[in-house]
């Protein structure tokens, strides 16, 4: 009987280790294959926010010295004033990048994705003329307000980039 259960249990295993299971196989091919080549449009679109991407990164500069100057009174006047010029700066960038950014290159839920984010660089860019103008007069306000727009494009930014991303093999 023992030879019998030890026969079974070879037959059984080598039929299984020949034969994959169904659902096995089609997600193992569906890994394999490589995500198309991105198109122009595509391109395009990360070329602008590639560029939207430096002026915000200015504006995270700006912000974080007004907050890490807030005890040091002549500090946080050039901060300030740092933090108007950088708004100016900041919103050249973002404009020319977000000229470059159609959501339209996109296809699905990523093209939603590709919008959110356009929107949140439409929504700093609207805020640096405001920034430019206030700074100097109320640092503290001026760089609070960035901070909240700068955390929605962040996270505007983490959806699209997971919505891009190829799934792990």
């Amino acid at each position: 009987m023992r030879g019998f259960s030890l026969l079974l249990w070879l037959v059984v295993s080598t039929a299984a280790a020949q034969e994959p299971l169904p659902g096995i196989a089609e997600t193992t091919r569906a890994e394999s294959t490589p995500p198309p080549p991105p198109t122009r449009e595509q391109l395009r679109y990360m070329e602008g926010l590639r560029s939207a991407g430096r002026g915000v990164a200015q504006l995270k500069d700006a912000v974080s010295r007004v907050n890490s100057s807030k005890r040091d009174a002549q500090r946080l006047k050039q901060a300030a004033r740092r933090l108007g010029g950088l708004c100016g700066t900041a919103r050249g960038f973002m404009t020319a990048g977000r000229a470059k950014m159609q959501p339209t290159a996109y296809q699905d839920s990523t093209r939603l994705k590709a919008r959110r984010l356009s929107l949140q660089v439409d929504s700093l860019i609207r805020s640096a003329p405001n920034c430019e103008s206030s700074a100097a007069r109320q640092p503290d306000s001026t760089a609070a307000s960035l901070l909240t727009r700068i955390k929605a494009y962040d996270t505007a930014l983490k959806d699209f980039r997971a919505a891009l991303a190829v799934p792990h093999r």
